[in-house]
Formats: structure tokens, sequence, C-alpha cells
């Protein structure tokens, strides 16, 4: 009788050493700074909620490009050792597809969700909202989508027709 006691208690002693460890973690990485935390915590949709203020346009954005931009995607975004990001010369239905901002993206903030957290790549987060806006407006004019002198900002971008917008199935909304 006494052996039972003692084996419920061995294993309480194991479970809580156990839960200990477990809540101290692996001791990996660093923990996020704040500045790192807000960076990553901005969702922007594709109706421009969550978009910040500023503006730009292709004329400046293509110096933001030459100076972030031209090293990986090379001249006109026609790319280099990072993808092509306008340029296509096929569709997505060719075989190879060619899979740029005009011919692949559906929505235009998305574009500029996706630079301003990933981009440049050996410095993501660097570009203030104005570089943000005009680069975000050369790769649109660089497909072929608005012109140099449109002025991109909050309330503009959301409202830009991609030419993929209607090219996605959506999972959620099928008829049944």
């Amino acid at each position: 009788m006494l052996m039972l006691r003692k084996q419920p208690l061995i294993l309480l002693a194991v479970i809580s050493v156990n839960s200990l460890a477990l809540e101290k973690g692996p001791n990996l990485g660093k923990p996020a700074s704040s500045k790192q935390i807000e960076q990553w915590n901005m969702d922007i949709f594709p109706n421009g909620d969550g978009l910040p203020e500023g503006q730009g346009t292709a004329i400046s954005g293509k110096k933001v490009y030459q100076k972030y931009c031209l090293s990986c995607h090379g001249v006109d975004g026609t790319g280099d050792s990072a993808d092509e990001l306008a340029g296509a010369t096929h569709s997505l239905t060719d075989i190879p597809p060619d899979k740029t901002i005009g011919t692949y993206w559906p929505y235009a903030t998305t574009l500029f969700d996706f630079t301003r957290r990933a981009m440049p790549l050996n410095a993501p987060g660097i570009l203030n909202n104005n570089e943000l806006y005009a680069v975000t407006a050369y790769l649109l004019h660089l497909n072929n989508i608005i012109d140099k002198e449109k002025v991109i900002n909050a309330n503009t971008l959301p409202k830009i027709k991609m030419p993929n917008r209607n090219g996605f199935i959506n999972i959620y909304n099928k008829p049944k």
C-alpha cells in the first residue's frame, strides 16, 4: 500500500519540474523590442483600412527604387537576383507564367503592405510612408497600371483596380 502512495507523489514531482521548464522556454532568440512589435503589428486590408498618412508619385518613386530596389530587382523591375516586378511577356496561363505585380497581384494595397513589411530585403522597415507610397506608385506605373503623375495615398491606393483583381478563387464564398 505504501508503494502506491509514493508513485503518485513522484509523478506529481516530475510534472511540476517539467511545468517549470516549459514556462521558462528554450531560451532561443531574443525578445522583440517595442519598435519591432509596432512595425510588425500593422495590418493593411484590400479596402485600405490601416493605410498610413503620406503620399507619393511614380516620379519620386523612381528615385526610391533606384536607391533601395534596383540592385536586386533590376532596371525597371525586370528582375535580377530577385524576382521580376514588371515587364511581363507571358500571362499567368503561359508556360512559363510571368508573376509580376501587373499579372499576379490582386490588390495595390497588398503591394504597399508587403513592401512596408519586407523590403528592402537587407533592412525591412526603413522606408518612410512617403517613400513607400512613391515606390508603390513607381511599381504600378512600370506595370502600366497608373500614370507617373498620379498621386498615391491612403485614399487613392485602394481604388486602383489591379488587372488580376478577379483572378483568385475565394474559397470562403463559393456558391453551393
